[in-house]
């Protein structure tokens, strides 16, 4: 039997530990309560962020030119992970190279306000202007007064479009004896062979829209204006057919392209309208390769439905050289495939660090501040090893970038634990320690880049055409454009002019075997001229 002190000792400890559940209890929720706001406040942050980004990105400047001065950043950064002293001595160092190549090549500015000199390469047209002949004589003894010298002013003058037709006239001969045997002189070659556009106007049509984005609806209206009624779906139509004909020299463009040792891959959206089996909103892409030496670049476009990496394995083939592209993983699979040494971009890196220093409160500086700032530093090394050769530039690198690098791990391995990573600056921080071994895997190949840029320049002139064609109506037609815009933006690459160029090519092209179309490409082309 148990006794009643036994009963109220076993109450005692069972409401002990009752209490001591709920106190348990009350502490969890506590605890999550803490958890909770803590996310609600990191949540509001990374809204507060994104919306001062969308004001900066709708109202603020375009550029993502670093103007915070380096000395501000080493008095003010006080979460430096690599000692003080050291980076001093690094800042100093840099900034006295710098001066010394400043001193060394001074910048070309002009004057604000000042007027350039017009091309010398420009054509002249004289006109003469005389004293009338009463006032050539001298006023005091009547003696003719003789040219002592000239005073020249230039202005620039422009000859408007001039829409004109030729007349091919194809004599026919016959014998006047026996009437047989007629004869007549071939026609000559032509890239549409059915249509009456020549080539100078097919050049003229594909640059005004390809290169100066002016689509093919406003061409149409300035031909009407200068007399010649060109519906638009007749533009549109021998422009679909010029890039088809342009496939065996795009082709000639790649087997080039694949040969080089290094190629900047991009891609950017596109819509087409009637696409099979898909929606006229469905996102299509425009895919640019670019890769070459100095004088023989190739810059290539092309279109495909999908983003999916079976694109690159299919555009580069057996390629197993350098690829420089942007944090997509659309290009792992062949990279992994080829074995191909891939690249990332620095620029992408510092443009999410860009991105969260508009975030920051107004006139403090911070981490974002100092990642800018040590890939400024990076940035000044390459603009000085530019001109060396790629073991020079590496022995360079090896010397100056790599130190850099190693701070840069320090801190990046210090900020990640004291950022919260949906922040603006959290995602900054992951995508560069997400892309840390395609971004350093320069300063073991002097070929590699810092950045992607000259693929986001050769795709550029296509994203800003977009903004007033919006769109293509069919796959035809955005692979005619592809073909079109590779031949525009090689020619830029190579110094060429782009009109001069197409106007070549459209003109040669039709008499050529496909053994002969190397003397098109923009390098064997001897009559070059300037942008």
């Amino acid at each position: 039997m148990i006794s009643p002190a036994s009963t109220s000792s076993i109450s005692v400890s069972q409401l002990q530990r009752q209490v001591r559940a709920q106190q348990e209890e009350i502490a969890r929720l506590h605890r999550l309560m803490e958890k909770k706001e803590a996310e609600w406040e990191a949540a509001k942050a990374a809204l507060f962020e994104q919306f001062r980004l969308a004001i900066e990105r709708q109202f603020g400047p375009s550029t993502e030119k670093y103007r915070v001065e380096q000395g501000d950043l080493l008095i003010n950064e006080a979460e430096v992970a690599v000692d003080e002293e050291e980076d001093a001595a690094t800042a100093d160092d840099a900034n006295a190279e710098e001066t010394a190549a400043e001193s060394r090549q001074p910048a070309k500015r002009r004057t604000r306000g000042g007027r350039l000199a017009l091309p010398p390469e420009l054509p002249r047209v004289e006109v003469v202007h005389e004293l009338p002949e009463d006032t050539r004589r001298c006023a005091e003894d009547g003696t003719e007064l003789k040219v002592i010298g000239e005073e020249i002013s230039e202005e620039l003058h422009v000859v408007p479009a001039r829409v004109e037709v030729i007349r091919h006239v194809r004599r026919k001969y016959a014998c006047p004896a026996c009437e047989e045997g007629v004869q007549i002189a071939p026609p000559p070659a032509k890239l549409l062979p059915k249509s009456n556009a020549s080539a100078t106007l097919l050049a003229y049509i594909a640059t005004a829209k390809y290169q100066d984005a002016l689509p093919l609806y406003r061409q149409s209206q300035i031909f009407a204006r200068h007399g010649a009624e060109i519906p638009r779906n007749t533009l549109a139509r021998w422009m679909v057919q010029a890039g088809q004909r342009m496939a065996p020299l795009i082709e000639a463009l790649r087997r080039h392209l694949l040969q080089a040792p290094l190629i900047h891959m991009d891609e950017t959206t596109l819509q087409v309208n009637a696409e099979p089996e898909r929606k006229a909103s469905s996102t299509s892409y425009m895919w640019l390769q670019r890769g070459g030496p100095p004088g023989q670049q190739v810059v290539l476009f092309d279109y495909d439905a999908s983003r999916a990496g079976r694109v690159p394995v299919r555009l580069l083939g057996d390629y197993a050289g350098r690829l420089v592209t942007d944090g997509y993983e659309g290009y792992a699979e062949v990279v992994r495939k080829n074995g191909i040494t891939h690249a990332g971009c620095w620029a992408h890196a510092r443009r999410k660090f860009v991105e969260a220093q508009k975030v920051q409160p107004r006139g403090k500086t911070g981490k974002a501040d100092w990642a800018l700032n040590q890939i400024r530093k990076l940035y000044a090394v390459e603009k000085q090893a530019r001109a060396l050769a790629p073991e020079a530039r590496q022995a360079l690198r090896d010397q100056k970038s790599r130190p850099l690098i190693t701070q840069l791990r320090t801190w990046l391995d210090k900020s990640l634990t004291q950022v919260l990573p949906k922040s603006t600056l959290g995602r900054a921080l992951h995508y560069l320690e997400g892309q840390w071994q395609r971004l350093t895997r320069f300063l073991d190949d002097g070929l590699i880049p810092l950045d992607n840029n000259p693929a986001e320049n050769a795709i550029r002139p296509f994203v800003v055409g977009r903004k007033n064609w919006l769109f293509s109506h069919t796959p035809s037609g955005a692979q005619a454009s592809a073909a079109i815009y590779s031949l525009i933006e090689t020619a830029r690459a190579n110094g060429l002019s782009p009109y001069e160029y197409l106007q070549f090519v459209f003109e040669t092209l039709p008499a050529l075997s496909d053994d002969d179309l190397d003397t098109l490409l923009p390098w064997q082309w001897k009559e070059t001229l300037p942008v």
